[in-house]
């Protein structure tokens, strides 16, 4: 079989898992070749990142509560609210941390008491995340009604979304340790690839050729390099990036070598399936949204620190920003299918669109309109290779 079959087969066969991946980089070309190059510089890169990152950890969060079939509508403006209490305590001289330890509290409990209504009263997810959302936005606006906007004077928590990484030594313009990091992440990256390969061919599952395996290692190591050479050249990794790649890494080994998340991929496959297996459906529910008012707490602090304030508008459409990620990441409109890993690639896409549309001057409105038939395609997408699948 020559070269070129054999790569039409694996794209067929994985269209699925690789349909983001070509979108994106489609996104990009157009970007790229439509701006003269400006969409690939590095500032305007590390921009990208910054600008995606509150939106990837809410799609993180937001995988999950899919995955298991429900939805939470309340991230928007719990995230908006959450930032409002943090910008609120550092102006009233509450210290940095504990700051965050409260709203990050605060978020979990907010997600669990959403999971409690969802799993225990019995409500439907879409009703009890609507109620919160609504009781949000008026918390919300209460919050700010005698200040309006909340101007954030700390400077070390308005660093966590404007900072970036200290280098460890200065060498022309170049930073130096976000090339040794994007080294050490493709080591990673090759390491984890090889064992995968191995523990498949020891079960006698499928794996790709050694010529494809060599050549998918290659290619995904260049881009990893070339993102972190391209950053390296502007200020290096941002704090923003370091969080949202931190956040994901977790959940991706949480779901992926833990029986938790067999658990959670259990339940969105079939939850009566689970509960007779003897797996604890309303604990797995209660988890899922617990972690998504963590992962709301996260993104409020990277939101409120990027613009150094808390308005009362803060967290308008984030929910929908984070559900359009993650089915554009690949998970399943029908449960117990998505990646969190593939959610950062939704993320990146939608904020790739965003930014590119920017740079050409589109006006906001049309935007909306790109973006919702992104988001159709995506659903369509999803259940045109799910039902081929079958």
């Amino acid at each position: 079989m020559s070269f070129f079959e054999e790569l039409k087969i694996l794209v067929k066969k994985n269209i699925r898992e690789y349909g983001m991946y070509i979108a994106l980089a489609v996104i990009m070309l157009v970007f790229t070749i439509l701006t003269k190059g400006l969409f690939f510089s590095s500032r305007n890169l590390s921009n990208l990142f910054n600008q995606m990152g509150y939106i990837a950890v809410l799609a993180v969060g937001m995988t999950l509560v899919i995955v298991i079939r429900h939805i939470d509508l309340s991230v928007g403006f719990m995230a908006g609210f959450l930032g409002a209490v943090a910008a609120r305590l550092l102006k009233e001289g509450f210290p940095l941390l504990p700051t965050i330890l409260v709203v990050l509290l605060l978020g979990t409990i907010f997600g669990l008491v959403n999971g409690f209504l969802v799993a225990q009263v019995g409500l439907p997810a879409f009703v009890a995340t609507l109620a919160g959302m609504m009781i949000f936005r008026g918390a919300l606006l209460l919050f700010t009604q005698s200040t309006g906007t909340i101007i954030v004077m700390n400077e070390k928590f308005n660093a966590i979304g404007n900072g970036y990484i200290p280098d460890l030594i200065s060498h022309g313009g170049v930073h130096i340790l976000t090339i040794l990091l994007g080294l050490a992440a493709i080591i990673a990256y090759v390491i984890s690839e090889i064992r995968t390969r191995k523990s498949k061919q020891s079960y006698g599952f499928e794996v790709l050729s050694t010529r494809m395996f060599v050549l998918k290692i290659i290619f995904v190591s260049a881009i990893i390099f070339y993102v972190f050479w391209t950053l390296a050249n502007y200020n290096g990794l941002s704090w923003t990036l370091v969080i949202t790649l931190l956040v994901t890494f977790v959940y991706h080994i949480l779901t992926t070598k833990t029986i938790l998340g067999r658990h959670i991929y259990a339940v969105g496959g079939n939850p009566e399936a689970a509960r007779l297996s003897g797996i604890d459906v309303k604990k797995i529910t209660l988890f899922v949204f617990g972690s998504m008012g963590f992962l709301t707490a996260v993104s409020s602090i990277l939101y409120t620190s990027r613009l150094q304030s808390a308005t009362p508008d803060a967290g308008t459409l984030f929910e929908l920003d984070a559900i359009a990620a993650a089915y554009v990441g690949g998970v399943s409109a029908a449960g117990g299918v998505g990646k969190v890993v593939n959610s950062l690639v939704g993320a990146l896409v939608m904020a790739s669109l965003i930014n590119g549309m920017n740079l050409l001057g589109v006006g906001i409105s049309l935007q909306y309109v790109i973006r919702g038939l992104v988001l159709v395609a995506a659903v369509v997408f999803d259940i045109r290779t799910r039902s081929k699948a079958v």
